[in-house]
């Protein structure tokens, strides 16, 4: 019998996709040993935009809530979702900063390391995925699941192979909009099985109502590992409920071996849980709600949420339907890229601006700009004249690795903070979010400074 392994992303994609993020280390702790008794392949608990929500919501060092779960997790494998050259922020950074932190998270207590890249451009997850190995983790390279008049089965296996012949150790459809139909998935897991002799994982979302059944034509068809969220962090915009999928294989030869009532208790933790955070806001029912337009606009879960979360601040959420309309049409202004961090925030945010400003482009953001001018990569269709000139008129345009272009910046940082620094992850947090972090560095001294006060 081959069993199927399940990653359980409870503690990083399920939260992210529904409630923005806002799960602290405080609500994890005390389920996570339970969690740990399960038997799953792995927890996946870090990266994505955990780490810029720990600093900029939750008052958190990341670091720390890296540590404090690997404390309490003895037995399963601990997953960081990285998003290569870009790291965990929303640019590329240059190569020290990636060797360095892709080293501190390993050392801290990282297994497995998901690596993919905004533009599907191998040559921007390569670093990553080399210095992982190095440290002695697995090294999972990601391919980012988009469909396009360009984008074919046949070109997902070649950067299946691409992706194994610079050194995966395991590869996975990153379907991050919930867009990968059943029998597509069941004909894609075909050919990337065919060509390359590695494991495959399955990582979806429920955005369109597709996701279990598109877990079990991948099953069907050879696929190794799937990722689902416990279920009252389930379904909307987040993966198949955990539970669901375990019931179901338990009656084919591919029995996942986990308990179903283990299950279920770990499932009553998390529905008061998130009761919570419905109450204070974190929660939309539209994240909740299936929307089969997902299929047209290819939006994944986090940028919904995060989308919603935006034009409620602004007073617009009456326009999202009119930003969901618009996003398909930037998305193939710009070559279409997959709609995966940092992609899909370039692109949802140009596309709210053009809504709500009433004029395509009368505004753009630096991101756009850069994006254009080639700093993320190349994009799978060449950008039309027409958008060059109205995006960055004749500002230069790049065509090689982006990270090529950048200078060291660590000792700068280092000099920067240097009365701020506790630990060496410090400098790193500031690399990526130096607004953020300086921020959480002060609150971290005040906090210190009035602990140290002896009450007389």
């Amino acid at each position: 019998m081959n069993k199927i392994k399940i990653t359980e992303t409870v503690l990083r994609d399920a939260h992210q996709s529904l409630i923005a993020t806002r799960l602290s280390t405080e609500e994890m702790i005390p389920i996570l040993e339970k969690l740990d008794s399960v038997g799953y392949h792995a927890l996946e608990m870090w990266g994505g935009a955990t780490f810029d929500s720990c600093l900029r919501y939750l008052d958190e060092d990341p670091w720390e809530r890296l540590r404090t779960i690997r404390k309490h997790v003895k037995n399963t494998k601990l997953q960081m979702l990285l998003r290569g050259q870009n790291i965990l922020g929303y640019k590329h950074y240059p190569d020290e900063v990636v060797i360095e932190f892709v080293k501190r998270a390993i050392y801290n207590g990282i297994d497995i390391v998901r690596i993919f890249d905004a533009m599907n451009d191998v040559k921007n997850i390569e670093l990553a995925l080399k210095v992982a190995k190095l440290e002695g983790a697995h090294a999972q390279g990601a391919i980012a699941y988009t469909t396009s008049p360009v984008h074919t089965i046949g070109k997902f296996v070649k950067m299946a192979v691409d992706l194994r012949d610079i050194g995966a150790d395991s590869i996975c459809i990153k379907d991050m909009s919930g867009i990968l139909t059943p029998y597509t998935a069941e004909k894609l897991v075909k050919e990337i099985k065919k060509a390359v002799d590695l494991p495959l994982e399955i990582h979806s979302h429920c955005t369109s109502g597709l996701g279990s059944m598109t877990y079990l034509k991948a099953i069907e068809a050879g696929c190794d590992i799937i990722d689902t969220a416990i279920s009252p962090f389930a379904t909307g915009t987040s993966q198949p409920p955990t539970e669901s999928m375990v019931a179901t294989l338990k009656e084919i030869d591919k029995d996942t071996g986990l308990d179903i009532n283990l299950l279920s208790e770990i499932a009553d933790y998390f529905i008061p849980l998130k009761e919570e955070h419905f109450d204070m806001g974190h929660l939309s029912i539209k994240a909740m709600s299936v929307n089969i337009k997902t299929l047209i606009s290819q939006i994944p879960g986090g940028m919904l949420s995060n989308l919603i979360s935006q034009l409620k601040n602004q007073n617009s959420l009456d326009k999202l339907e009119e930003v969901l309309e618009e996003i398909p049409h930037v998305r193939k202004d710009i070559g279409y890229p997959p709609l995966v961090t940092p992609t899909s925030q370039i692109v949802g945010t140009q596309a709210m601006i053009n809504v709500i400003t009433g004029k395509r482009y009368s505004m753009i953001p630096k991101e756009v700009k850069a994006y254009v001018s080639g700093m993320y990569g190349q994009p799978t269709v060449p950008i039309s004249d027409e958008i060059v000139e109205m995006v960055i008129g004749d500002g230069k345009r790049i065509t090689d690795r982006p990270a090529n272009h950048l200078e060291p910046i660590l000792d700068k940082l280092r000099e920067e903070i240097w009365d701020y620094i506790k630990q060496p992850e410090d400098l790193l947090s500031y690399a990526l979010f130096p607004e953020v972090a300086l921020e959480y560095f002060k609150k971290r001294e005040v906090d210190e400074e009035d602990e140290s006060v002896v009450p007389v």
